[in-house]
């Protein structure tokens, strides 16, 4: 079933970018497996929020965690290196990734239940607590638990793909087996490298190497969305996910 699931994966956005009312294109995504029950999903209530899920609170019974990374093209990062907000092309790329994790997570669920299994999914964005800012299931920490990549200092999860990109998750009781979750550091910084370049890139200063004010990244995100009002909400910035040796790329490999 491993296979068929990344297969679908796999499908499912090779033929959705096709559709011409669709303006973003992705890169091949990158899917990896969590076990339900990785103690590390109890150490997210410490390391995350006390309220944080773990997979048996969202899907009685769940076994698997599936974690995949949609990773945008070179164009769409590139448009946002220049000037202080979100490009256009990137707030697209939010609003329609979204979109496509949600759409995608319903195709996963069809063709599950088909076979008897039973499937919850979490919304890709905007399932937030407003006041701390923090979610009760993080799609990035659960892909990192799965193996797909881990933590930059832009608190971006940096996959083999880089991290400019977006995470769905959806937890099942089928049980797959997990993925080899990698002990190396994808973050340069982290991984003993000069770089921080991601912290350079941050306009608005929230973000340093051992700080990340996050009501101040908040209210720039929303300065973006009024820049982009005549799209759906558009909440974004991007500018420390871009121009950045792990923008498309594990740049430790």
């Amino acid at each position: 079933m491993k296979e068929t699931i990344e297969q679908i994966i796999q499908d499912y956005v090779s033929n959705y970018e096709k559709n011409n009312e669709i303006k973003t294109s992705w890169r091949p995504p990158t899917v990896a497996f969590a076990a339900a029950d990785d103690p590390l999903f109890e150490e997210l209530k410490e390391a995350v929020s006390p309220s944080h899920a773990k997979p048996e609170d969202i899907l009685g019974g769940a076994k698997t965690v599936i974690a995949y990374f949609l990773p945008f093209t070179k164009s769409i990062i590139a448009s946002n290196v220049e000037g202080k907000y979100s490009s256009k092309e990137w707030a697209y790329a939010y609003i329609e990734t979204n979109q496509l994790i949600e759409d995608l997570n319903k195709k996963l669920k069809l063709e599950l239940e088909k076979k008897d299994y039973n499937v919850s999914t979490v919304s890709a964005t905007h399932q937030f607590d407003k006041a701390n800012l923090i979610s009760d299931w993080s799609h990035r920490h659960a892909a990192y638990i799965a193996g797909l990549g881990t933590f930059g200092v832009n608190n971006m999860l940096i996959t083999e793909k880089g991290c400019a990109g977006r995470v769905g998750t959806l937890i099942t009781d089928l049980k797959v087996e997990p993925s080899v979750r990698k002990s190396k550091e994808y973050c340069l910084s982290k991984a003993g490298i000069d770089c921080n370049k991601c912290v350079d890139r941050c306009v608005t200063d929230a973000l340093s190497v051992d700080d990340f004010a996050r009501f101040k990244c908040y209210n720039f995100l929303l300065k973006n969305d009024d820049l982009h009002s005549e799209l759906d909400l558009s909440d974004v910035c991007g500018k420390c996910c871009v121009d950045l040796p792990c923008s498309l790329t594990d740049p430790t490999k």
